[in-house]
């Protein structure tokens, strides 16, 4: 038995083109509102622990200071892995040239920061940590700790994107001939 979503693949296809076309910039635009927000987080976190000193269960970002249970959520952070992952699979190709190049690192980098929490997140749903540790523990959390980690992970994945879109958004690059999106000015 089949599971009607009740849009049909034409129609798919046919959002997917209009998101790397037409629409890219708007794309990018909202995408990048999303890590932006997500990176003041992480950034307000990182303050709060490092210059004023508080301890790491207190240091909740923005969000997490009136709602301190979005913090300690693995289905909240495990849904930002996986809308980064979407954005940045759907986004893909608006991409040419060596800025799809730096798109797809990203893309690539940003899969395995989602298999991180779908593994965090299996811990939370199953009851049972990796290695019996006391909370839920990615693999490269075994040997760094998990504020760093997000920040070191946030900062691999976000690097190249920039760099994508930085190329992406230049004017008269050869690699950006092929685009069918207007994010580049043409001369």
């Amino acid at each position: 038995m089949a599971i009607s979503t009740g849009v049909s693949p034409s129609a798919l296809r046919g959002g997917i083109d209009s998101i790397n076309s037409r629409h890219h910039q708007l794309g990018l635009r909202v995408f990048m509102f999303i890590v932006v927000a997500h990176w003041a987080e992480h950034l307000v976190q990182a303050y709060q622990i490092y210059v004023m000193g508080w301890p790491i269960p207190e240091a909740r970002g923005v969000l997490g200071v009136p709602f301190p249970w979005l913090v300690t959520s693995e289905w909240m952070h495990y849904g930002y892995a996986l809308v980064m992952m979407v954005f940045l699979f759907l986004l893909r190709p608006g991409f040419t040239g060596s800025s799809a190049t730096w798109w797809k690192t990203s893309l690539g980098l940003q899969v395995w920061h989602h298999l991180e929490h779908l593994l965090l997140l299996a811990q939370v749903l199953a009851g049972a940590h990796l290695l019996g540790k006391a909370a839920p523990t990615s693999l490269i959390q075994l040997i760094a700790p998990r504020v760093e980690l997000h920040l070191f992970y946030n900062t691999l994945v976000t690097v190249p994107m920039v760099v994508a879109m930085y190329l992406h958004t230049r004017a008269n690059r050869p690699d950006n001939a092929a685009a069918r999106c207007a994010c580049a000015p043409k001369d």
